[in-house]
């Protein structure tokens, strides 16, 4: 994971997403950012595509997100390589079974005569028109060989990782009665619904998070449910010196969201020392194996696991996986950079 290709030439990579973060925050923010400072680290020149300034120039595109194939299309005139990193967040947590049909039913769809225009606006094609693909687990590389028929050379997984406050927090105080779940207050992570099973199950979960918008029915809901006692609320927190304290004061971290692929709490929580209680999909048994507690997905069943959870959590360990820097987490990154870049040569 160390190591680094050698290569002598100052690589400058431009960062393109398809979302501006006034729009939407959350983990991929903080996964653009992190990994821009990280790979600056290392000596590479990040900058951000201005999409203003025909006059900006750089080795090679990473793109966050699946780019559009006209993108792509226009990108191979002017020699410039795109490689992507794309969140199969959905996708990667359905069954194999689902996932081999989807696959068959694409390339049918693709092979069709006709239909070019809509085609090319599909991103199916995408995957296999960039210079390469990043992805973080072995559950969305399965996606991209399966139903996008994707070949191996041409996808990296590359881990999250984790500042160095993170890495050295110690062990937790575990002062308050409470568990703590923390992101975006939306539906895919189902706030509404842990809470209300936090009041049915008597459990105190102190939330941690803001929605997209103060608007949202889904926000209003969820405001409804706090009463300080099983639900508590505590808004959004971007200094990790506060994020660490919360959760060290913590019993254990709790999560119950519909689709997840990383989940950086998640992470940030086992460095802080806390159990884990998480939805049973693929990404978090890839990850935490038998080493986290699991919803069920039945109402009653998952009170009573609340409820054990919360009994127990001060006498269990938080999962001992491995955890990286971000420093570390990029290097994947770097060599394949040095290898696209060097083939241009």
């Amino acid at each position: 994971m160390n190591h680094l290709s050698p290569y002598s030439k100052k690589m400058r990579v431009l960062f393109d997403h398809s979302s501006p973060f006034l729009l939407a925050h959350g983990g991929v923010e903080s996964q653009i950012l992190k990994t821009k400072s990280a790979l600056e680290a290392h000596g590479v020149e990040v900058d951000f595509l201005r999409w203003w300034d025909a006059e900006q120039r750089g080795d090679l595109i990473h793109y966050f997100n699946a780019a559009p194939s006209s993108y792509l299309g226009l990108a191979r005139k002017i020699g410039m390589p795109v490689v992507m990193t794309t969140l199969f967040s959905t996708t990667c947590n359905r069954s194999n079974l689902r996932l081999l049909c989807q696959g068959v039913l694409t390339q049918l769809l693709l092979q069709l005569p006709g239909g070019e225009g809509v085609k090319r606006q599909l991103i199916w094609r995408t995957f296999n028109e960039c210079a390469h693909n990043f992805v973080g687990l072995a559950a969305e590389k399965y996606v991209l060989e399966k139903v996008y028929r994707v070949s191996p050379k041409k996808i990296t997984q590359v881990p999250l990782g984790l500042s160095e406050k993170f890495l050295q927090t110690g062990q937790p105080a575990r002062q308050q009665n409470h568990l703590i779940s923390i992101g975006t207050i939306t539906p895919c992570k189902r706030n509404v619904e842990l809470a209300k099973l936090a009041r049915a199950a008597e459990v105190p979960i102190l939330f941690v998070g803001k929605p997209y918008h103060l608007e949202e029915d889904y926000w209003k809901q969820f405001t409804n449910l706090i009463d300080g006692k099983f639900v508590k609320y505590h808004p959004h927190v971007i200094q990790e010196e506060e994020i660490i304290k919360l959760l060290k004061a913590a019993r254990g971290f709790v999560l119950m969201s519909s689709y997840e692929n990383w989940c950086l709490s998640a992470h940030e929580a086992t460095a802080c020392g806390l159990p884990l209680l998480l939805p049973d999909l693929k990404w978090s048994r890839e990850r935490f194996e038998n080493q986290a507690s699991y919803f069920s997905g039945n109402l009653k069943t998952d009170i009573q696991i609340l409820k054990k959870f919360h009994a127990q959590a001060t006498m269990q360990k938080a999962p001992q996986i491995k955890l990286w820097s971000w420093k570390e987490a990029v290097v994947p990154l770097i060599n394949v950079y040095q290898s696209i870049v060097q083939a241009k040569v």
